[in-house]
This record gives structure tokens, C-alpha cells and sequence, in this order.
């Protein structure tokens, strides 16, 4: 008979132990679950994002930032088919309007501006100058696929502005791709965004297009009507649209919307 105290209180123990190491679900970030928040955005934002993505995970440190970085037209695709997604950040305004009629989408907010470069490999081999050199003879250049906001952006620039008719030799998925096809000399210009050839370092010669010549495309972001952690998602989207989101922007050489 004198035992079933003991166990009672072995018990009770155990139950305060347990509560102890669990902490209660609360360790350090409000008593939350851990959260992993995805986010779509174009392949232009890799550097820039990432970076965010890390502030943002010390800020949160129940939270992982998982990104999907790629075509701003690929990711809408994505996510109207239902991938899980929490953010969309795209290179066009055309892209984030999809998902707007879609319903996937809600109030977006401009954050950043970019504008076109060309892109040559550090010798310049083909002696490009301007951005008109590109529909010389034998001159091997690379854009987007005219689909993806940069695409979209090179045809700006050479049908509207420039009224060129540019036969690239080759089309790529994203500007990202673009920027490698340069790197590797395998191919002696690419048109891509200025914050690529920033990101690049010298990895790759920059060739300024002049204002009148160039053309821009405004990046919204939005969260996503489809997203289970609402709560942290617009937190990030905040932290984009933040004093120090713009600074993380703009030292990467993106405009201001």
C-alpha cells in the first residue's frame, strides 16, 4: 500500500520532466511550431533573396526559407497546378497578374525595378561595344526565352526601341542560364539584367545599354492564397517591402519601384 504514493509521485515527475525538455512547444519564436515557408521567386532574386531568406530565418528561428528560384512565367505555371507555395515574387507584373485572376494571388506590392545589360565574357571576344553590335555577322547571342520576363525585356529593347530584329542562338529557361552560357564563352554576348552582371563579379564584362534604348520591368510580390503558415509568409513579404529589404536591393544594383 505504500507504494502507490511513491509511483504517484514518480509519475507527476515524469509529467513535469517531460513539459521541461518539451519546453512546451515554445523555443524562443512565441511558442510556435517549426514552420518551413516556401518561396517562388525569379531566378534575378538568388543573390537578393537569400540573403533576406537568412535575416529572416535569425528573426524567426522557428522558421526554414525554402526557395524556388526560376522563371518568373515557369513558377505562376507551378503554382496555379498547386505546388505548395507561400510567396511569389516575379520579374513581371503580367506573371503575378495570372495569379491574381486566378485567385492564387492577392494584393500585390511592387519592391524593386530592373533594367536590361548585355553581358560578355571578360576578353570580349566579339568586340561588342554597344548593344546594336549584337545583330552583327556571326555575332553568337543569348536571351531568354521570350515567354520569361527577360525575354519579354530583349524583345523590348531590339523590336520596340531599337527596331532590330535579333536572331539569338540561343533561347534560354531563365536569365540565370543566360548568364552561364556568357560565363562559359559559349556564346559572345547575352542580354540579361543589370543586377546579373553585378551579381557576376568578373565572371563577365558589362555593357551599359543608354536610357533610350534600354527598357525596365517592375517585381511584385505577393503571399498566396493557397498558403498553410499565412501569418509567417506575410512576414517575409514585409521584410521585402522593409527599409532593410529596399537596402538589400538596391546595394545589388535593383532600382527603386
Amino acid at each position: 500500500m505504500r507504494l502507490r504514493p511513491a509511483i504517484g509521485v514518480a509519475a507527476v515527475v515524469l509529467t513535469l520532466s517531460c513539459l521541461a525538455a518539451c519546453g512546451g512547444g515554445d523555443d524562443g519564436d512565441g511558442g510556435e511550431d517549426h514552420v518551413t515557408l516556401h518561396v517562388f521567386a525569379a531566378a534575378s532574386l538568388t543573390e537578393t533573396f537569400t540573403t533576406l531568406g537568412q535575416q529572416f530565418e535569425k528573426e524567426h528561428p522557428n522558421t526554414k526559407v525554402e526557395f524556388n528560384f526560376g522563371p518568373s512565367s515557369g513558377l505562376a505555371e507551378q503554382i496555379t497546378g498547386g505546388a505548395p507555395a507561400d510567396v511569389f515574387a516575379s520579374a513581371s507584373p503580367s506573371n503575378m497578374d495570372t495569379l491574381v485572376q486566378s485567385g492564387d494571388a492577392s494584393d500585390p506590392k511592387d519592391f524593386a525595378k530592373n533594367s536590361g545589360e548585355v553581358a560578355v565574357p571578360p576578353d570580349n571576344p566579339a568586340g561588342i561595344v554597344a548593344v546594336g553590335d549584337l545583330v552583327g555577322q556571326g555575332v553568337k547571342v543569348a536571351v531568354c526565352q521570350p515567354q520569361v520576363p527577360c525575354g519579354k525585356l530583349a524583345d523590348a529593347i531590339f523590336l520596340d526601341k531599337l527596331g532590330l530584329d535579333l536572331k539569338p542562338a540561343t533561347e534560354e529557361v531563365d536569365v540565370k542560364s543566360v548568364l552561364t552560357k556568357v560565363e562559359l564563352g559559349e556564346v559572345d554576348a547575352g542580354v540579361v539584367y543589370v543586377t546579373d552582371v553585378k551579381a557576376a563579379g568578373g565572371k563577365v564584362k558589362g555593357i551599359e545599354i543608354p536610357d533610350h534604348q534600354n527598357a525596365s520591368t517592375a517585381y511584385p510580390i505577393a503571399t498566396l492564397g493557397n498558403s498553410t503558415h499565412e501569418k509567417q509568409a506575410q512576414e517575409f513579404v514585409d521584410l521585402v517591402l522593409s527599409d532593410d529589404g529596399s537596402k538589400v536591393l538596391t546595394e545589388a544594383g535593383f532600382a527603386r519601384p
